[in-house]
């Protein structure tokens, strides 16, 4: 087998035979997933079955899947597989309203998932004889087990760190010789700032190779933190729904990052209308599962806006490349590598009667840091006395960590100082510099 690659005959497979094979598990995936309560519910009223499926553009007689949907079907009304013989692992994503998105795996899908990881890092340069660091958080969120076990499967020493505690990441670091470390951008860059206040220079340790993900970032943010660390930065996608990081990824190149179409199939739509935009154009990235035997996700819409970026990858991959994530189609922001509504907040800030119902969330960056301000004006009801207030608005904050994982700095304002709008209220303001 040739080294350059980890699984050569699927990455490099020419295009007409890559689209075979997705028929194929196109079919396979519509015929496992009639089995769950959802889809076959769906499936009946649209007339699908597997045989219905005659090329891979014939997904789009499936009408889109949603987060609303899973929602609706909650805990598990989309899990086609005897869950109780053949489920091993459940993941759910953060959840806005008390209902988190929830994914059933078989052991099968786990070591797909584990593949397609041992897949992107292989892609980046790292191999077995490396030392990977993983800065992720552990439990529900796929990015700590996800990362784990693609390592593992790569054959890596693995250091599962788990998030936070900067000083004790770099302890780790110089005393294991880390050569390959998974952190979200805001913390990279917090690491960094930790090493020069240690009075370590990061170029001095055995880091060669980040993987960064799970939050927005722009290509300048990458330059920083490849100046500040000394290491190349690679870009990483993924998501809880289909399975977590290992979706798509770069490599060397750094130009996009190959989407790996064995496992998925991609459509770019408008969100609007729902149509097909041409390659090239801005739209919302639609995904289907296509190697998943006990929750399979068919055209899920995952409110993402990216391209597919056009032209072949020098790498000599065949799989398409998408562009950065440029933003979301909905109201959804992510902080410190964690999705937030502003429903979230609001749900909170309903229960204290101190408070008034008028609220606006501020997204900036502060010493390279990710910032969330709530400033949120006080009711008719509440007290001028600085020690009350000050008891108010530490409970708040209380409240709220506890609801969305991000500690907010919460600012109680007067009545009627914030901006009042016409129609649709303005919730957020992102102000940060990865715009």
């Amino acid at each position: 087998m040739n080294n350059k690659y980890w699984e050569e005959e699927i990455e490099t497979m020419p295009r007409e035979q890559l689209r075979e094979l997705q028929l194929q598990r196109l079919k396979k995936t519509v015929s496992i997933a009639a089995n769950s309560p959802y889809y076959k519910k769906v499936f009946q009223e649209h007339g699908i079955t597997a045989d219905s499926i005659r090329s891979v553009e014939d997904i789009r007689k499936i009408p889109f899947t949603t987060k609303a949907d899973m929602r609706a079907n909650y805990p598990f009304g989309l899990v086609a597989g005897n869950m109780r013989e053949d489920g091993v692992r459940i993941h759910s994503s953060s959840g806005t309203t008390g209902t988190p998105t929830v994914i059933v795996h078989s052991q099968h899908d786990l070591d797909s998932w584990a593949n397609l990881v041992a897949r992107c890092l292989y892609m980046v340069g790292i191999r077995k004889t490396d030392i990977f660091q993983n800065s992720s958080g552990y439990g529900m969120f796929t990015g700590g087990l996800g990362f784990q076990y693609g390592a593992e499967r790569l054959g890596a020493l693995t250091v599962p760190a788990a998030a936070g505690n900067s000083k004790r990441q770099i302890k780790f670091i110089n005393d294991f010789k880390t050569t390959a470390l998974h952190a979200i951008p805001s913390y990279a860059i917090r690491l960094a700032e930790v090493f020069q206040e240690e009075g370590i220079d990061p170029a001095g340790t055995s880091l060669k190779t980040l993987v960064i993900g799970a939050e927005p970032h722009t290509d300048e943010q990458r330059r920083k933190i490849e100046r500040m660390l000394g290491v190349k930065a690679y870009n990483s996608f993924g998501m809880t729904e289909m399975n977590g990081p290992g979706v798509a990824f770069e490599c060397t190149e750094q130009d996009g990052m190959h989407f790996w179409e064995d496992c998925y199939l991609v459509e770019i739509i408008n969100p609007e209308t729902g149509a097909p935009v041409p390659e090239g154009e801005i739209g919302e990235l639609v995904l289907t599962t296509l190697d998943r035997e006990m929750m399979p996700l068919i055209r899920y819409r995952t409110r993402d806006l990216t391209r597919i970026l056009p032209g072949k990858c020098p790498c000599g991959r065949t799989h398409i490349r998408i562009d950065r994530i440029k933003g979301r189609s909905d109201d959804m922001f992510i902080i410190k590598g964690v999705n937030i509504f502003p429903m979230q907040v609001e749900k909170v800030l309903v229960q204290f009667p101190e408070l008034g119902s008028n609220y606006l969330i501020t997204l900036e960056t502060v010493n390279n840091q990710d910032e969330m301000i709530v400033e949120v004006e006080l009711s008719d009801l509440s007290t001028d006395n600085y020690i009350e207030l000050e008891k108010i608005r530490k409970a708040i904050t209380r409240q709220l960590k506890d609801e969305i994982l991000v500690t907010p700095k919460l600012r109680l304002v007067k009545k009627g100082s914030l901006p009042q709008s016409e129609g649709k209220a303005v919730r957020v303001k992102d102000l940060r510099n990865n715009k």
